[in-house]
C-alpha cells in the first residue's frame, strides 16, 4: 500500500478525520467489534419490529428463523463492506469516491451521512428521552407535573428537559472520541445481557415455563408464505441498511481485517441470539400471561415490582439507544459533513452541527404522524441498499480489493470519472432504487417493495458489475 504525503494533502484541504488512519490509531480488537453494535440490536424499535412479525401471523419457529437468518446476512455484509476500511484505513466518505467518483460521492454521502443520519438522530434522541423521562420520574415523582400546561413547539417542560439532557449525552459521546465510544460499548455489553436476559426469564416464568412459549403457533400468514418469510427477514435487516453503508468508519480503526471479521460476526450473531430469545419470550410470554402481547419494552418494564429493576432496565434502554444513535447516526453525519467542507469542519464540529440540526427538525413532530415518518424512512432505506450493492460490486468485482489511495485523494485521478461523476453508479442507484420503491405506488410490484433490501442490494450489485465490466472492455 502506497504512502500518502499527509502534510501535502492537509494543505489541499484534507484533515486528519478523512485521511487514512495511522497504524497507531488502529487499535480496535475483536472485543470492540463484538460489542459495538449491541445497542443497535437491543433497542425499542427493533423490539417493536419483532412484535410486528407475530402480528403477521408467524409462529415462534418462523420468527426465530427469520431473526437468526437476518443476523447472519447482516454480519456477512458488514464484514465484507468493512474490509476496505480495515485494509486501507479509509472512512466511508472517501471510500465511496472509488465507485461514485470524486463529486458523485456526494450523492450517496448526503443520502446516508446527512439526510438519513440526521433524521434518525433526532428520532432516536426523542425515543431515548422518553425512556429517560420514566427513569427521572421514578427517582423524582413530581417531575412529570413540572410546568403544568406549558409547552414549547409541542413539548411539555418535562419532555423538553429529558430531550435536552439526552441530547447532551449524545454530544458528550462525540467529544469523548471514537476510542471512548469503544470503551463505552464494552461497559454497556454486560448490562444488556443482564437486563434482557432477566426480562426473558421473567416472561418465561409468567407464561408457566418455556413449553407454552414454544407451543405458540401464531394465527398463520396470509399470502405467499415464502414472500412473507423473506419480508420478515427484510424487516429485521432494514434497521441495518444505514450502518452497512458506512461500516468503514468503524473498521478503519481495526487492528486487522481478521479482528473486525471475527468481532462483528460473533458479536452480531450472539447478540441476535439473545435478542431472539428475549424478544420472543417477552412478547409471547406476555400474551399468554396477560391475554395481550406487550410490544413496547417500556410497558414490560413498567410491570416490574422492584424500583431498582425498573431503574436499571430503563437506564440500560437509554444507554442502548444512546449507543445506536451515536454509532449509527452521528458518526456518519460528522464524517460526511467534514468531507463536504474539509477546510472548515472536522469530525467533531461536523457531528455537533448535525446534532443541532437534529433538534431543529423537531423530531417529536415527525413522530406525531407515523405515516409521514415511515414513508420517509422507507424511501431512504430503498436507496441505501443499492448504495451497498454498488460499493461491494466495485470493491470485489471491479477493483478486486485493490484501491489506489493516491488517486482516491486526487481531484483529477482515475476515480474522477467523467467530470467527477461515475455515471454507471448513478444510473445503477436510480434503477435499483426504483425497483425497491415502485411497489409502494404500484400494487402489482408490492412483493418487490416487501423485499426491498434484497431487491436493492442484489439488483445494484449485478447491474453495476455489468456496466463497469462493459466499460473496461470498451476501453481495452
Amino acid at each position: 500500500m502506497e504512502e500518502l504525503n499527509r502534510e501535502q494533502l492537509k494543505k489541499e484541504g484534507f484533515n486528519d478525520d478523512i485521511l487514512p488512519t495511522k497504524p497507531e490509531e488502529r487499535n480496535w480488537s475483536i472485543g470492540n467489534f463484538a460489542t459495538v453494535w449491541m445497542g443497535s440490536v437491543h433497542n425499542i424499535p427493533n423490539y417493536i419490529a419483532i412484535g410486528g412479525l407475530f402480528a403477521l401471523g408467524l409462529s415462534v419457529g418462523q420468527v426465530f428463523a427469520a431473526i437468526m437468518s437476518a443476523s447472519i446476512i447482516i454480519s456477512v455484509v458488514m464484514v465484507l463492506n468493512g474490509q476496505a476500511g480495515s485494509k486501507y484505513g479509509l472512512p466511508f466518505a472517501m471510500l465511496i469516491r472509488a465507485s461514485f467518483g470524486t463529486k458523485g460521492a456526494m450523492v450517496p454521502g448526503v443520502l446516508r451521512g446527512v439526510i438519513a443520519a440526521i433524521m434518525w438522530f433526532g428520532f432516536q434522541t426523542y425515543a431515548g428521552s422518553q425512556a429517560l423521562s420514566i427513569l427521572i420520574a421514578k427517582l423524582w415523582p413530581s417531575f412529570l407535573t413540572l410546568g403544568e400546561d406549558w409547552n414549547l413547539l409541542g413539548l411539555s417542560l418535562p419532555a423538553l428537559i429529558s430531550f435536552l439532557l439526552f441530547w447532551l449525552f449524545n454530544v458528550a459521546l462525540i467529544y469523548g472520541g471514537m476510542n471512548f465510544l469503544g470503551k463505552f460499548t464494552n461497559i454497556l455489553s454486560p448490562l444488556v445481557y443482564i437486563v434482557f436476559g432477566g426480562m426473558a426469564i421473567w416472561a418465561i416464568k409468567l407464561a408457566g415455563g418455556i413449553g407454552p412459549i414454544l407451543a405458540y403457533t401464531g394465527t398463520g400468514v396470509s399470502g405467499n408464505p415464502v414472500v412473507v418469510f423473506i419480508a420478515a427477514i427484510t424487516a429485521v435487516i432494514a434497521a441495518w441498511a444505514a450502518p452497512m453503508v458506512n461500516v468503514a468508519d468503524f473498521t478503519r480503526l481495526a487492528k486487522s481485517t481478521k479482528s473486525q471479521a471475527i468481532g462483528q460476526t460473533v458479536g452480531l450473531v450472539v447478540t441476535y441470539l439473545l435478542f431472539a430469545v428475549a424478544s420472543i419470550s417477552i412478547i409471547v410470554g406476555s400474551e399468554i400471561a396477560f391475554g395481550t402481547p406487550i410490544w413496547n419494552v417500556l410497558d414490560v418494564v413498567a410491570r416490574f415490582d422492584s424500583t431498582f429493576a425498573i431503574a436499571i432496565s430503563v437506564l440500560t434502554l437509554c444507554l442502548t439507544t444512546l449507543s445506536v444513535n451515536v454509532t449509527g447516526n452521528i458518526v456518519p453525519a460528522g464524517y460526511q459533513l467534514a468531507s463536504l467542507f474539509p477546510k472548515k469542519l472536522t469530525f467533531k464540529s461536523g457531528a455537533t452541527i448535525a446534532a443541532v440540526i437534529g433538534v431543529l427538525v423537531l423530531p417529536w413532530k415527525l413522530m406525531e404522524n407515523a405515516t409521514s415518518i415511515f414513508t420517509f424512512l422507507n424511501i431512504i432505506g430503498g436507496l441505501l441498499a443499492p448504495i451497498t450493492g454498488v460499493m461491494l460490486a466495485h470493491y470485489f468485482v471491479v477493483s478486486k480489493t485493490e484501491l489506489n489511495l493516491g488517486e482516491l485523494y486526487s481531484k483529477n485521478g482515475k476515480y474522477n470519472s467523467k467530470n467527477g461523476f461515475n455515471q454507471n453508479a448513478i444510473i445503477t442507484l436510480v434503477i435499483a432504487g426504483l425497483l425497491c420503491l415502485i411497489g409502494n405506488f404500484v400494487p402489482f410490484f408490492k412483493p418487490l417493495y416487501d423485499m426491498s433490501w434484497f431487491v436493492g442490494i442484489i439488483s445494484a450489485f449485478i447491474l453495476y458489475s455489468i456496466l463497469q465490466l462493459r466499460r473496461s472492455k470498451a476501453i481495452e
